[in-house]
């Protein structure tokens, strides 16, 4: 008789690792943007803006100064600090030629970027001025001041142009309109959010945000407003007489920032939560998330998302640069570029490319079980480094021996290190829903294997040993709470259930005497 030789069957770990998340394009694209540059200024990173205009810098505000970096270098291009207290908002004109901020001093200054030159002072505030924009014209600037104001400036005669008063709190954001140099958005830390028109020098709308106002923007139509404040964002129609469009909720601290990106087909809002999140304009549904190290006050992001940058209230700016598609090499005249799975012709010529298999190295565990060495295969995945980062290797091995029925045997031959080993690897992933099952069914193999010898274990692993009874007890409390629990949810839905009959049983009846009189008449035909 032949004999047959079958293929060994690898430990499959797969059923306990973790769900992989699920990547899309927009995960793939912002991931792109690689590792972070951190640059440590002297103060928090009150503002951050992009030149609209090539060679993209960006104006970081903070302390006396506002340091204009070059994204490439990630270095300080300009250094503008003509400022005797603390500068707020600076932000570009649309040519990248310009930079307005406000300050502390209560005035607005304007400058020139390439000569750091002040170019106009613009004074009539009573109160330090937080944010600045250059109108839709660009001949104009906004200013939004903490003495409840947003005023209208003009360049070239450095004269206010309009003053509107109605916050009763300070004023720390707003935006001006992408379509008309005429109309201007403001937020204050009253909750309102409120719509200027300078032609008429009135208030045209006001809505509620219902928290104090940190952040707004304009969508590129004009016709929609994004306001941000405590932690939630507000999406709001103007046409429709202000009408609350959405309200995104997806972060645990107040909203610092918000920005558009990708063509305005996504918005960004940043937080103290150390999180920025990224929202599909159409759905506002997030479709990517960034963590950073601390609190964020600022972000900006460069035209076509070539640059993200980000200031924290430690006063570092994390400044992500989106890698470049890397240029194809390799190819020379007269020959074919190889690319695995393609088939290409040259001077008519077909070439197949064709892949080596991959080996893949056997497991320890795997190279024991084979030999059937249990109690070795058992140590293997009870080796600190696999025990603690892939704790789902050792979960398959351990299943693997239950399946077999030979984990008492393998049990039974661990040395006391080991038992130790086990013993914290149960304590450990007991409430990894995981692994629960597996980790039962084990701890049951344990106490038949070694309840005669508990007290010959050393003081260690009698500590774990108890600690273990201990945790399982306290799982057991747990599971007793949801069941009371589940069986209380369960009485109130069947009480919702019952009442919801009854009323369709009086309304049964309500309408059982119209049914009574047409029986009659059908009788008495």
């Amino acid at each position: 008789m032949a004999h047959v030789s079958y293929p060994f069957k690898r430990t499959n770990k797969s059923p306990y690792q973790k769900p992989a998340s699920t990547v899309t394009s927009d995960t793939i694209y912002w991931k792109k943007l690689g590792l972070p540059v951190l640059v440590k200024e002297f103060g928090a990173i009150d503002y951050i803006d992009f030149s609209p205009a090539e060679p993209y810098y960006f104006a970081a505000t903070c302390s006396v100064r506002v340091q204009v970096y070059d994204p490439i270098t990630k270095v300080v291009a300009k250094n503008i600090s003509k400022f005797v207290e603390a500068a707020y908002g600076a932000t570009f004109r649309a040519d990248g030629r310009l930079l307005v901020a406000g300050s502390e001093e209560a005035a607005v200054k304007l400058f020139d970027v390439n000569s750091k030159k002040v170019l106009r002072v613009f004074t009539g505030h009573v109160a330090p001025v937080h944010r600045t924009f250059f109108s839709r014209d660009q001949v104009k600037i906004l200013s939004f001041s903490d003495d409840k104001s947003v005023c209208l400036w003009d360049i070239a005669t450095e004269e206010k142009i309009a003053t509107f008063s109605d916050h009763t709190d300070y004023v720390r954001a707003g935006a001006a309109s992408p379509i008309s140099p005429d109309i201007i958005l403001s937020g204050g830390y009253d909750h309102a959010v409120k719509l200027y028109d300078c032609r008429s020098n009135e208030t045209v709308l006001t809505v509620n945000h219902g928290s104090p106002v940190e952040s707004t923007i304009f969508l590129p139509s004009g016709g929609i407003f994004i306001s941000a404040g405590g932690t939630e964002i507000k999406v709001w129609d103007i046409f429709n007489g202000g009408k609350l469009l959405a309200n995104i909720s997806q972060h645990h601290k107040t909203v610092t920032s918000l920005r558009l990106a990708s063509n305005s087909s996504r918005l960004m809002s940043a937080s103290l939560d150390r999180h920025v999140k990224i929202y599909d304009i159409s759905t506002f549904t997030v479709v990517h998330n960034i963590d950073f190290p601390n609190a964020i006050l600022s972000m900006g992001i460069s035209e076509h998302d070539d640059t993200l940058a980000v200031g924290m209230i430690d006063g570092v700016i994390s400044i992500r640069k989106r890698d470049k598609p890397v240029p194809e090499t390799g190819e020379k005249k007269g020959l074919f570029r190889f690319a695995p799975d393609h088939i290409q012709t040259v001077h008519g010529i077909v070439e197949t490319v064709v892949n080596k298999p991959q080996f893949v190295k056997e497991s320890d565990c795997d190279k024991f079980l084979r030999k059937m060495e249990f109690s070795k295969a058992l140590s293997a995945v009870l080796k600190t480094y696999v025990a603690t980062k892939f704790p789902e290797k050792t979960a398959a091995a351990i299943q693997e021996m239950l399946r077999r029925k030979v984990l008492d045997v393998a049990m039974n031959e661990l040395k006391e290190k080991d038992i130790g080993a086990l013993l914290k690897y149960f304590k450990k992933n007991l409430g990894e829903v995981r692994f629960t099952r597996t980790i039962i069914d084990a701890v049951n193999v344990f106490v038949d294997v070694f309840e005669p010898q508990i007290k010959t274990f050393s003081n260690a692993n009698l500590l774990l040993y108890t600690s273990l009874q201990q945790e399982i007890n306290e799982e057991v409390e747990v599971c007793k709470k949801v069941s009371e629990l589940e069986g209380a949810i369960g009485m109130l839905l069947s009480a919702g259930q019952i009442t919801s009959n009854k009323d369709m049983l009086e309304i049964t009846d309500t309408l059982a005497p119209s049914t009574k009189a047409q029986k009659e008449i059908v009788i008495d035909v």
